[in-house]
């Protein structure tokens, strides 16, 4: 396992407009991003995180995930952030990892946001979801997801968490700590990103998109309704070193998540 530079990208995102969004994004990428190995984009970050799924849904293989896969393909870097897919007869929160070669995967937000009607607009998804990216283990996670350790529990088959999310900020710090107890708990890295302004909704985000090392130390940590992309690289020495120095994970209990 080599050592990974990863880059938050914290926008400022228009409602709805993918083609806006993704320039947005490149002019980013283009400024910030040179030497990365992994970018990481927000929770529906070409639209929002909206409820309107008729309207803001593509299809898999669709305008932004083509794009993603031109931005890995020119770049030579794994990009990741979730959209809202066409999946059979519904609507899903997907969050897609494309690889260098423009090969992707995905994950399907398993915990729906019940209290802005997610569950009723889309679909969850049914399984855990890792990856692998030269030589690291990458969990996939979308927003809600972080309110619920045991789904996320490392049973030491992952070295880097990944959270992307439209988090509102009077819920800022719940975000934050629960971002540092994931990497504690779980004795890993968490990247957590998040969006700033105001939604179509009325609804105000902050950011706090975050990097954490698996003591909880803040790596990124910036000013709060700021939009930013900055890259850290994390050091695979480091976590393995510690991993064998303090090696909880070896007392951690076994159990099983049932769907349902």
């Amino acid at each position: 396992m080599q050592d990974l530079t990863i880059t938050l990208i914290q926008p400022d995102m228009q409602w709805q407009n993918p083609a806006e969004n993704r320039a947005m994004y490149e002019q980013l990428m283009d400024q910030h991003a040179e030497g990365t190995d992994l970018v990481l984009l927000p929770e529906m970050f070409s639209t929002g995180f909206t409820m309107d799924s008729r309207t803001a849904a593509e299809p898999m293989g669709g305008e932004t995930c083509q794009w993603l896969q031109q931005q890995a393909l020119q770049r030579g870097i794994a990009i990741t952030g979730s959209l809202a897919i066409e999946a059979g007869n519904g609507y899903v929160n997907r969050m897609i990892f494309t690889f260098p070669d423009g090969s992707q995967t995905f994950y399907d937000k398993r915990h729906l946001f019940r209290m802005a009607g997610e569950h009723e607009r889309y679909q969850p998804g049914e399984k855990r979801v890792i990856v692998d990216y030269k030589g690291w283990r990458i969990l996939l996670q979308v927003c809600y997801d972080l309110r619920f350790p045991v789904f996320s529990r490392n049973c030491n088959d992952y070295d880097l968490a990944l959270y992307v999310a439209n988090w509102p900020s009077p819920r800022r710090q719940p975000w934050r700590k629960l971002l540092q107890a994931r990497a504690i708990e779980n004795l890993c890295y968490v990247a957590g990103v998040n969006r700033v302004g105001a939604d179509a909704n009325g609804h105000d985000y902050s950011g706090d998109s975050l990097l954490v090392d698996f003591r909880g130390e803040l790596l990124i940590d910036r000013e709060p309704g700021t939009p930013f992309c900055e890259s850290f690289c994390l050091s695979a020495a480091e976590l393995s070193d510690f991993k064998q120095k303090f090696p909880a994970w070896m007392d951690a209990d076994s159990f099983t998540i049932q769907d349902g």
